[in-house]
Formats: structure tokens, sequence, C-alpha cells
């Protein structure tokens, strides 16, 4: 609202009363006005709801006797600043009058009523400063492997604090509203002065609330905080890592008077695989061969993550713990790419022999009796 706007109010004029109106005079025309022009009683029209704002105004200045006094002086010299505290007292204070009683001073409309102020209201004087993001909130979930590698949405129970049910977070007993504290004057904020430099710290009268309560709800002592459980769905994306930490914005504490909720922080925690293990973006795997498929060469099955086994073929000689890269069978990047899966052949020694077989093992040890594998490990050795 422009200074213009505020040099041209007539707030006697609003609220149709003379200048010399008493305090209850003011407050009964305010009264019949207001529940004329609430917007429970308007749903949907704009010009009934910035009607309901101006005469709420104008009852706050008109109720008050030192801004009433500020205003009738100002007013009298021909020009006008608005009285301290009045705008924000047009965001959550009226002047000592229960609102709730326009319609029953309990119920349904009674119960909504912090509610639909805080949404007329939002964005103008300490409305605004009130506004307070919720807290951030770190919870763990489990995952199998394999739900690791693909994704799962999983389910998260969550307790902490949030809103008073009861009140809906106004901290007032239903049928009532807060009032903006008269020590901060709905900033929730205080100067405190240091001596070369002042320090703000949250009010102690409201507790950095900006609002204060007559007549506190009954469930939460006035906080307008309690604590609660809720569950959640949670999408875990595909390829995430043991212990990672994953955000999902607007899903921790919810905010405080219009603000937005915090964030939800979950640490993954990922289960062994029997078979696999992982690096990176790549899968691994430990594949049992014979001496004579090292020696011979083969073509040899690889397992793959839920997948259908994969043929690789082992080149004649082929050392012990060679790793084979089998690509596109790995975890899934970011750009949408697979990464690799990495085999690994390790020989097996049979523990149980035939008589074929031993006989065919010493015809193989006398045939290459004249290689030693350890020649040249020996020989290194003698080196200095």
């Amino acid at each position: 609202m422009s200074t213009k706007d505020y040099l041209e109010k007539d707030y006697y004029k609003t609220l149709g009363v003379p200048k010399t109106a008493k305090a209850a005079e003011s407050k009964k025309a305010y009264r019949d006005l207001a529940r004329k022009y609430h917007p429970d009683a308007n749903k949907g029209n704009a010009d009934a709801e910035e009607r309901f704002k101006e005469i709420t105004e104008a009852y706050n200045v008109l109720s008050d006797e030192k801004q009433r006094k500020e205003y009738d002086e100002t007013h009298a010299l021909g020009g006008f600043r608005m009285p301290t505290g009045a705008r924000g007292g047009a965001g959550g204070g009226f002047g000592g009058f229960d609102l709730g009683d326009l319609f029953g001073g309990s119920g349904e409309s009674g119960d909504r009523l912090g509610d639909v102020l805080g949404g007329i209201f939002r964005g103008r004087g300490s409305a605004q400063s009130r506004a307070r993001r919720g807290a951030d909130v770190e919870t763990e979930t489990t995952l199998s492997f394999g739900d690791s590698i693909d994704g799962a949405t999983v389910s998260l129970r969550l307790t902490g604090e949030g809103a008073c049910p009861v009140c809906h977070g106004t901290g007032a007993k239903a049928g009532t509203v807060p009032k903006v504290c008269p020590d901060c004057q709905g900033t929730g904020q205080q100067s405190r002065n240091l001596g070369g430099f002042g320090m703000s710290e949250p009010c102690k009268t409201c507790r950095g609330r900006g609002l204060v309560v007559d007549d506190p709800c009954p469930s939460c002592s006035g906080s307008g905080r309690a604590m609660s459980s809720r569950t959640i769905q949670a999408r875990i994306p595909a390829g995430v890592a043991d212990g990672q930490r994953i955000r999902i914005p607007g899903k921790g504490a919810p905010g405080e008077h219009g603000g937005k909720a915090g964030d939800l922080y979950v640490r993954v925690h990922v289960k062994p695989h029997p078979v696999f293990g992982r690096t990176g973006d790549n899968l691994s795997v430990t594949v049992p061969v014979t001496i004579t498929e090292l020696a011979l060469g083969a073509e040899i099955k690889v397992p793959t993550h839920r997948g259908a086994a994969v043929t690789v073929r082992i080149p004649p000689g082929t050392p012990n713990g060679r790793v084979f890269r089998v690509p596109g069978r790995g975890v899934r990047h970011k750009d949408g790419t697979l990464g690799a899966l990495l085999a690994t052949v390790e020989v097996t020694v049979p523990q149980e022999l035939n008589s074929k077989a031993r006989s065919a093992l010493e015809d193989l040890r006398i045939a290459t009796s004249g290689q030693d594998p350890r020649d040249e490990l020996l020989r290194r050795a003698r080196q200095d």
C-alpha cells in the first residue's frame, strides 16, 4: 500500500461512526460489519474480503487509545502517518476483540479462524515476518541390493514436531485467536543494546512466534506445536549407494505461519548380495573356472544381475584372476547409460579326484616338468 493511500484513509468513515464515537460504539459497528463481510460468509468474493481488511484495520486503530490519539492528531494537521503497530495489528491482533464469536465462538468456523486470517493478511506487516521454514528431518531406510540398483518406493514413518492438530498451530483455544505480541510487534525478534552494537534475539515474551494468546489451547499449552507421526511414500532413485544421503524437498517438518516445509534427508543402507558386489557404477562377480579352461580356453556362462546369463570367451593361456568386462550390465548412470559387469575368473581346485582324473594330472605334471613357474620369481628375488 502506498503512502498516498494511507494519507487518504478515513477510519471513522470506514466504520461508519462519528469522530466522537465511544469505544463500545466502534466495537458494535465493527462487529456488525465484520459479520457482514467476513470471508466465511462471502466465499470467493474478493470485494468482500478487501472490505473486511479495511474495516479490521480501521478498528485496530480506533480501538487502541494510543493509536487513535496519534491518528486524530496527525489528521488534524492535515497529514497521516501509520500509527505504530497498526499494520502489525491487521496481521494478527484485533484490539482484544474476539472474532470467534462472530460465528458462535466455536465449531468449524471458529476453529478455522486463525487459518482464514493468516491467508488474508499473509505478506503484510508482521504476518510476513512470522513465516518460518520448517526444520529439516533425517531418517534411515534399508534396501535390498536389487532395489538399490533399480530404485524403489519405500514407506517412511516420521515422528516429529508439527502444528497442533487441535488449534491448527495458532496456540489459541477454539473460538479465540492469538494477538500480536506487544513487545516485538509481531516480528518475533527483539533488539538488545550491547554498547557499540545491537543484536537481535528471539522475543522472550512470545518466544519468537510473534503471537501471544490469552486463552491457550489445552492440548499444546499455547505453543501451537505438538508431536505427531506420519507416513510418507518416498522414491529412492536407481543406483543409490550404501551410506548415500538422499534429499527429498518439502517433506520435512511443516513450516509455521505460511512458511515452507523443511526437507527430508534419507540415509540409505544397502544389504549385501551373496553373488554380486559393486564398485562405483560397475557390478562385480567372481566366476569359478578350471585349470584346463584357463589353459586351453573356453566359453563360460557368467550371471548378470536380474537378467539372463551372458557368454564370456576365455582365451587359451588366461592367467588366474583376470578380469573380463561385460559392458551395459552394471548400474545405471544419471545420463541413462549403464556401467559394466566385471567378471573375475578364479581357478577352483577339485577336492576329490577319481583314478582317471588323477592319472591325467600326473601325465600333465610329467609333460610340464621342465617348466618351473617360480624361476622368474626366484631370479628377480636375487636382484638388489
